[in-house]
């Protein structure tokens, strides 16, 4: 009876240490294994979130946007890690800010602002996450004279004075040409171009006028009475002509007035106007600096491009315009 009370104990003891032995394997598999989904990270690196946000869509914001996505998307994966890039476009000024909120509420690494309005809507919601821009011409007109200190990015900014030369070497236009400007007034960015120019072409004796409108419905009136009283017309960046120019393009054709964008397009005869994917491209490299830590969004100054001169040779053959060789 003893052996058998004796063999009982010691399998009863073989079993628990048995017991014990897994219970202790289970805690060390917990502690050293967590979980990669509450840690933010993938198998091969850590997991970024950004917002895009863009005004309309428009072939130069496109190219923006898909040159910030491009730059982004490799210079990350470069590191082993990844990024969600959530685009949305707000089609309307007004909806920008809800299209932000949305980015907010997820609580992303970085907004990234395509366009004015976009911008200021993404400056708006946030002071903690990270705001980059585009396809803005200036910063310290759009936020007063100050930027926030979570905003930077770049800017599609053209230096005037060799756009007003370039209209008046390549038209050449005398003193008392009249030049029409076409903008939307909702734009403030489109102001501080227009006065540029003003200030610019006044100073050759050309006389300015600008036609303005708040709301597109307006453009085909607006760019009809330019056509009309002007011997050219300038149009400076402004999202709103320019998600509508085949508009103005079509009026000033067949009126034979040549139009000159600063931001480039088909209704041109010419423009001195940067490359908008390259554009995307600078800011995505911004955003890669910022998420993977190795600049603070106050580090980075806002940035422009070196723009290039192009002509539209068939629009120019119809305008009678000559191109230069060089």
């Amino acid at each position: 009876m003893k052996k058998i009370i004796s063999l009982t104990l010691a399998i009863a003891m073989l079993c628990g240490c048995m017991l014990f032995a897994g219970c202790t394997n289970s805690q060390t598999a917990t502690t050293t294994e967590p979980d990669q989904a509450a840690t933010g990270e993938s198998a091969t690196g850590t997991s970024y979130s950004v917002g895009v946000c863009q005004l309309m869509k428009h072939d130069s914001l496109d190219q923006a946007t898909q040159g910030f996505i491009d730059a982004l998307t490799e210079a990350i994966e470069a590191t082993g890690g990844t990024v969600d890039i959530d685009t949305q476009v707000a089609g309307d000024a007004n909806l920008c800010t809800t299209v932000v909120n949305t980015f907010t509420a997820k609580n992303v690494d970085l907004i990234m602002g395509n366009a004015t309005p976009a911008l200021l809507a993404a400056a708006n919601a946030t002071t903690d996450i990270p705001v980059l821009g585009t396809s803005v011409t200036d910063y310290m007109d759009t936020f007063g004279g100050s930027i926030p200190a979570n905003v930077s990015g770049t800017s599609d900014a053209v230096p005037f004075a060799e756009q007003a030369q370039m209209m008046i070497d390549s038209l050449k236009l005398v003193a008392g040409d009249k030049v029409g400007v076409i903008y939307c007034t909702n734009e403030s960015n489109s102001v501080v171009q227009y006065n540029a120019v003003k200030e610019l072409f006044e100073a050759s004796g050309i006389v300015v006028e600008a036609y303005t409108f708040s709301e597109s419905t307006e453009l085909q009136a607006v760019a009809t009475s330019a056509a009309e009283n002007s011997k050219a017309i300038y149009v400076p960046s402004d999202n709103t002509v320019a998600e509508n120019d085949s508009v103005v393009g079509t009026i000033c054709n067949e009126k034979n007035v040549p139009v000159y964008t600063s931001y480039g397009g088909s209704i041109c005869y010419a423009s001195l106007a940067i490359d908008y994917y390259q554009l995307g491209v600078e800011t995505g490299k911004m955003a890669a600096d910022i998420l993977l830590g190795n600049k603070s969004v106050s580090d980075i100054e806002v940035a422009t491009l070196i723009p290039t001169v192009t002509y539209n040779q068939e629009l120019c053959a119809q305008l009678g315009i000559e191109v230069p060789e060089n």
